[in-house]
């Protein structure tokens, strides 16, 4: 007790001079932090190889179902094919029988023959005639002229008068006219002449109304359009059935496609023929690859959204109809670029994006110009180089301040 009044004997008198000695630390103990500034934490800008993709989700979509019908009415005769079968392009499905169809070749294919045999008859019968007849007309026109020449000397010389001479001149014009009208009809019966170009086009006429013909006849048997399974049938052997009517459901075969919705913000990213990793919802840990086949041309105004397709090239069982799936689609990739944490980039999804850094102590705030995102990283394309500090820490700065690197 007697040691404690002495120590505080001797404090009572100078208990001032150590306050001010207390206030002089504290002061110079703060002005030294503001003279060094805060300590932050810092991160070198580095170069890295940044992958950036397209998170969307969607549905399974199996290939459409094909209706198929007849196209012609008729009876059923044939069906040789069971429900839930699988069946090949060109595999027949239905037969038909029409008597009319039948009757209506049968006219057809006759048609073809009566204008190829009027063709014939034109080239081998009718053609030799006229050349003949033009023949003959020439040999009497030559035997006028002959006749005309002796009696104009006739009458010249007074051996005959003007009836003789005038009915001379009229059996020339008379073999003229002949020879002109056999001319006009050998030239009928050549090719490109008008009998023969109409006989050649009776022949094409017919020959197409018959190719007609059978084009319909062959619509009496139904076949397969493309590979796939029968998932529907609803006729029988005896059924009379009209043109369009359903009779049998196909679902084709074909690469399974997913459906999704992506953000148009994104559309500039995606590209047709783009690779993607795709999982379904009910099974996460089964990745499977998927390829970009359509983009829609057009954007959902209501969800402001687009349609993408993708084909998923390799089969996989467990994908089912409408089924929840995820796509990661890789749209961009570079090598070795420079690149920061998106979360030290301020306003990184406005027009000016910054960050602070440190420079010769201070916090200096630096626009920078940014790339490629890949993730938690962003490509940085103009503002920083290699090594640059950047400020981490969230704390408050200003232009300028004085900063220290935390250890």
């Amino acid at each position: 007790m007697g040691r404690m009044n002495a120590v505080w004997s001797w404090i009572r008198p100078h208990i001032g001079q150590l306050l001010w000695g207390v206030l002089f630390l504290f002061l110079g103990a703060t002005a030294l932090r503001w003279w060094v500034g805060p300590q932050v934490q810092t991160e070198a800008v580095q170069r890295r190889d940044l992958l950036q993709t397209v998170v969307a989700s969607g549905r399974v979509e199996t290939p459409h179902r094909v209706d198929i019908g007849a196209q012609i009415t008729g009876t059923v005769a044939r069906v040789p094919v069971a429900e839930g079968q699988v069946v090949k392009a060109g595999d027949v499905l239905i037969e038909l029988a029409s008597t009319e169809l039948e009757s209506a070749q049968r006219q057809a294919e006759q048609a073809v023959m009566q204008a190829k045999g009027r063709l014939r008859q034109l080239n081998d019968l009718q053609g030799p005639v006229v050349q003949q007849t033009l023949r003959q007309a020439q040999a009497s026109l030559d035997a006028a002229r002959a006749s005309g020449q002796r009696n104009l000397a006739l009458f010249e010389q007074g051996f005959i008068g003007q009836a003789a001479l005038d009915e001379s001149h009229k059996a020339l014009a008379l073999a003229e006219a002949q020879v002109l009208a056999a001319q006009k009809q050998v030239a009928s019966t050549q090719a490109g002449g008008a009998e023969h170009s109409l006989a050649t086009g009776a022949v094409a006429e017919a020959q197409a109304n018959a190719e007609g013909v059978r084009a319909k006849a062959r619509y009496a048997v139904i076949k397969v359009p493309v590979s796939g399974q029968l998932i529907g049938r609803s006729v029988e052997v005896g059924d009379v059935v009209q043109a369009g009517k359903v009779l049998m459901t196909l679902s084709p075969e074909g690469a399974t496609q997913l459906v999704v919705q992506i953000d148009e913000k994104n559309l500039r990213w995606i590209a047709l023929g783009q690779q993607a990793l795709a999982s379904a919802d009910a099974y996460p840990q089964q990745k499977f690859k998927a390829q970009v086949a359509y983009i829609n041309p057009g954007i959902n105004a209501q969800t402001g959204a687009v349609e993408v397709k993708l084909d998923v090239s390799e089969p996989v069982q467990t994908l089912r109809q409408d089924m929840t799936v995820s796509v990661d689609l890789v749209v961009a990739r570079k090598a070795q670029v420079l690149a920061l944490q998106v979360g030290h980039v301020n306003d990184i999804n406005g027009p000016a994006p910054w960050v602070w850094l440190r420079d010769a102590g201070h916090a200096v705030r630096r626009p920078v110009r940014l790339g490629l995102r890949g993730g938690a990283w962003v490509e940085v394309l103009d503002g920083l180089r290699e090594g640059d500090a950047v400020i981490t820490s969230p704390i408050a700065l200003r232009e300028g301040q004085r900063v220290r690197a935390q250890p």
